[in-house]
């Protein structure tokens, strides 16, 4: 039986209790530079209406992350699987609120700006260059632990003057040209940035 473990790959633990996500960050190609494109959501959506992000959303659960990705930036703007080449993966991006995002570093062919309406309100693209050269504005949040009301506190040393641990959370702000690019999409963008530029 515990021979059976050798080259076993690590999961994220409790990895089944979250919500596994996948993004597109799409690049297109104007006057031969790169550009980013995002989505505005839809203002008729339930959650996050009006806010820009990336093509992307829930993994069924029979996808790996990778054909969520696919799967969804095709069906938000309305394009074939062959439109899009996946160049790499990002880095993975892990929530305090039981969501793992996978980025996916994108190209677009022969894109027109289609879109589905009932998702997607508008699109809109920024240069690459952008990302690469500024800084986004961060600001923390702050992480702390709230036990339930029907937490065993005599089973722990200190009963209910326990002392939790605490932390923060980053909140990335990008703003182009009238545009707020903010929260996950923000911090995605910014790694995906450090990752490029760690490749000149």
């Amino acid at each position: 039986m515990i021979e059976n473990l050798r080259g076993r790959k690590p999961t994220l633990i409790d990895m089944e209790k979250c919500r596994r996500s996948a993004v597109v960050i799409p690049l297109i190609e104007k006057d031969k530079e790169y550009e980013v494109l995002f989505e505005v959501r839809s203002d008729k959506l339930k959650r996050q209406p009006g806010e820009i992000c990336f093509p992307g959303g829930a993994c069924e659960a029979y996808e790996i992350p990778e054909e969520g990705a696919k799967r969804e930036i095709c069906e938000e703007l309305l394009i074939h699987p062959e439109q899009v080449e996946i160049i790499a993966p990002m880095n993975i991006l892990f929530t305090p609120f039981n969501m793992v995002i996978y980025p996916y570093l994108g190209m677009l062919k022969g894109y027109n700006d289609t879109f589905g309406k009932d998702e997607v309100q508008e699109v809109f693209s920024v240069p690459l260059k952008f990302f690469l050269e500024e800084e986004p504005e961060i600001y923390y949040n702050k992480i702390y632990t709230e036990p339930s009301e029907d937490f065993p506190w005599q089973k722990v040393e200190g009963g209910s003057k326990y002392r939790w641990a605490s932390g923060t959370y980053p909140v990335l702000f990008y703003e182009y040209e009238g545009r707020v690019i903010w929260g996950m999409t923000a911090r995605i963008m910014n790694s995906a940035a450090k990752t490029i530029l760690e490749t000149r």
